[in-house]
């Protein structure tokens, strides 16, 4: 579980990892997004766009989250979603939790 502040805002880094027919494939060229819910499937508001921190692996992806610029959550711990948009594929995964203290 990640910890944070409610008065901070950070970038939330998630490591990604990706295949195509059982080979390496390099993600940054999808579009990444980051939801946080409180337990349900995130609905299509709940969509935050990402950013990929890497274009070699490993590869990660983040999102700004706070009161200063990023996506504000109130206290309470969130679960992390990640959506990458590829063709034909888009997976959607829960990646972890935020407490937001």
């Amino acid at each position: 579980m990640i910890s944070l502040s409610v008065l901070s805002t950070e970038y939330i880094r998630v490591p990604i990892a990706a295949t195509v027919n059982n080979f390496p494939y390099n993600p940054t060229g999808d579009v990444v997004a980051f939801a946080f819910t409180t337990g349900a499937n995130p609905a299509s508001g709940d969509w935050h766009p990402g950013l990929w921190d890497s274009t070699n692996a490993p590869y990660v992806a983040q999102c700004l989250v706070g009161p200063s610029g990023g996506v504000a959550l109130t206290v309470g711990t969130w679960v992390i979603w990640v959506k990458i948009t590829d063709n034909p594929e888009v997976p959607v995964r829960a990646v972890g939790q935020l407490a937001i203290t």
